[in-house]
């Protein structure tokens, strides 16, 4: 009796071990093949249990803590994209000269009632931030006889070699076969990777005017949110982001984004990725352009992969408008004043019978039309300085295009894209659109602006929304005879700096505070018209729409905005058109223009005329114009981001 109870006893012991080792193996092979809900099976052995974006989707419930958040910096990484929980605001509104669109009261939709546990009150909690100190800049050295870029970020060098200074002609073959696009440069180690990173380590802050304290404000998921996928977030990097990111290292960082950074993988693969994919073949490998009249080659970074690009732009691209949403957030363009740009692509993208599709399942790109400059007129409560009904309004827009459709969830919002020029835009949407391909005139490295993901989207002051290119062109260039022209509004620090060192100073420096109104606003065009240099000087944020004024009057835009991502910067060789003031500079401001020979002014102007096609409103859309251009940037982007199978 007692052996055949040990028997019995040691056959169900071998039993026993074969099922745990069987169950052991099921687990392995679930996390080892990356099976739906294998993360939830391994967690069932660990203390943290964080759903991946690959595995299953979350409620925001689910979402890491704040203070987890804050102490993160998610870096490039085919599995990471934005999962930001923050936003920064500025408590101000920044007004035009024609900006007279009246607040309108509404039902809103989709959503009746803000959900206040977002817990976005407005309270004060004060906060300082660390200053950083900058790593000195190295010039790059100009390739070829084309003179280098004109970049003016530690010392000036007032010596020029008479080889720089050869007139370009314009009808000439030469071009930058080996630019930056086509090498591959490494980032010098002053330029920080966490700029490339979505920045998911700043949370809610708000700048006072009056005494510029940063007044931060914490997020609190809700806990009845729809399922959104949401991505990973690296947890061991913290890198700091340099004081001042030059134009020169945004190159650089922009052309290591396009080599590293991937959206995430979307949860099925289907033709449209396929497309991408040949796509950035094709622009990788684009046959090198000779000669082509539409394109002046020094102005580009690398006219050929332009020239293939916008051709399979053309060729490929599909986008599907969603109809949801209530208006005036939601398909109402406007076509005057500051924020003018987000209102004509809204118009003329919606009108597109080349690129639209109403199948969604063969769109590359889904855009989401809302406009960010109503979304302020029309909730924004004022001197409120709280923001939380404006993002509650985009969290239940996204919530019901997530529960309305699959595409959302398919990649986690990568391949869906928005247009806002209003200041506010990138801390709206930084929140529940963070994944989102973001087309932003606020286009701020110190504010979580994305290489490789993000666009920077050109501010235009429409004045005739009849005649968009009314007063185009200026004199020529031996007529214009002020060296130096600004005029505007005290908004922010650095324009006060400005007209402190040269208004009423120096003759040749014409420098005002506000103009007096004239009919046309004549006065201000005809400094332009009639400037060598017009100077693009921020206000609240880094944006202003006098660097797309002065291209339009012909005036040589010089830029004074630390951090600023110029427009079209994946296509565009700003430094060879533009000239880039550090905002410590201001003093050596008129040396800094003097230095520059009148050979190389001559060549500035000329190029400033050849990119202006690119920065032109027309009432019916124009080949390489600014819509297309609009598009292109959010078409690039997402050739360059999509992950491969």
């Amino acid at each position: 009796m007692g052996l055949e109870f040990l028997s019995l006893f040691q056959l169900e012991t071998k039993r026993l071990l074969w099922l745990i080792g069987i169950t052991f193996a099921v687990i392995l092979t679930f996390q080892y093949l990356e099976f739906p809900y294998g993360t939830v099976l391994l967690s069932l052995f660990s203390a943290e249990k964080i759903p991946t974006p690959g595995s299953s989707t979350f409620k925001a419930s689910d979402a890491p803590s704040i203070s987890e958040l804050v102490n993160n910096v998610t870096l490039f990484n085919p599995a990471n994209s934005t999962g930001d929980h923050a936003f920064e605001i500025a408590n101000k509104t920044k007004s035009g000269e024609n900006d007279t669109i009246p607040r309108i009261g509404l039902v809103l939709e989709p959503g009746s009632t803000p959900n206040n546990s977002l817990g976005l009150d407005g309270s004060d909690q004060s906060s300082k931030t660390k200053s950083i100190n900058r790593s000195e800049n190295v010039a790059e050295t100009p390739q070829g006889g084309d003179p280098g870029p004109i970049s003016f970020n530690n010392t000036i060098d007032l010596s020029f070699s008479a080889n720089q200074f050869q007139e370009d002609n314009i009808s000439s073959t030469e071009q930058k076969s080996g630019s930056q696009y086509a090498s591959s440069t490494n980032v010098s180690t002053n330029i920080v990777t966490a700029v490339l990173s979505n920045d998911s380590s700043i949370s809610l802050f708000q700048k006072d005017n009056t005494t510029n304290s940063i007044k931060e404000e914490s997020i609190r998921s809700s806990q009845n949110d729809a399922k959104v996928s949401v991505p990973n977030e690296k947890k061991d990097s913290h890198t700091p982001i340099p004081e001042v990111t030059t134009v020169s290292e945004m190159n650089k960082l922009l052309l290591q984004s396009h080599n590293s950074y991937r959206s995430m993988r979307p949860s099925w693969f289907s033709a449209v990725d396929q497309e991408l994919l040949q796509a950035r073949s094709e622009i990788e490998n684009a046959p090198i352009v000779k000669k082509d009249p539409n394109f002046y080659a020094h102005i580009y970074h690398n006219v050929s992969m332009f020239k293939r690009s916008y051709e399979l732009m053309e060729q490929t691209l599909k986008v599907y408008v969603y109809r949801e949403g209530a208006r005036p957030i939601m398909h109402s363009p406007f076509f005057t004043g500051l924020y003018a740009s987000e209102g004509w692509f809204m118009k003329q993208m919606e009108a597109n019978k080349r690129f639209l599709t109403r199948d969604p399942n063969k769109a590359h790109l889904f855009y989401l039309p809302f406009s960010s400059r109503m979304l302020e007129e029309t909730l924004y409560v004022q001197n409120s300085h709280n923001h939380k009904n404006l993002v509650q309004y985009l969290h239940n827009y996204v919530e019901m295009i997530a529960g309305k459709y699959t595409f959302w969830n398919r990649t986690g919002g990568a391949d869906h894209f928005l247009v806002g020029c209003h200041d506010w835009a990138p801390g709206e949407t930084k929140v529940d659109m963070a994944n989102c391909i973001r087309s932003l005139c606020n286009a701020d490295v110190k504010e979580g602006f994305v290489f490789g993901k993000d666009a920077s989207l050109p501010e235009t002051y429409v004045r005739d929304a009849k005649i968009p290119t009314k007063d185009l062109s200026g004199n020529s260039a031996s007529k214009r005879t002020t060296l130096a022209f600004f005029a505007g509004s005290m908004h922010g620090y650095v324009r006060p700096i400005l007209l402190q060192h040269w208004e009423n100073k120096d003759p040749d420096m014409k420098i005002f505070g506000r103009l007096p109104k004239s009919k046309g606003n004549r006065n201000y065009i005809q400094y332009m018209k009639s400037s060598k240099y017009c100077i693009c000087a921020k206000g609240y944020e880094v944006n202003s729409p006098r660097v797309v004024e002065a291209i339009f009057y012909e005036c040589v835009p010089v830029i004074i905005s630390d951090n600023f991502v110029p427009p079209f910067l994946e296509v565009l060789n700003w430094e060879s058109f533009a000239v880039i003031v550090l905002e410590k500079d201001i003093p050596n401001l008129k040396n800094i223009l003097l230095s520059i020979p009148e050979k190389q002014y001559l060549r500035l102007q000329m190029r400033v005329k050849k990119v202006q096609q690119h920065f032109l409103w027309h009432k019916n859309p124009v080949k390489y114009d600014i819509f297309h251009m609009i598009l292109h940037s959010v078409w690039y982007n997402r050739v360059f981001s999509a992950p491969a199978r």
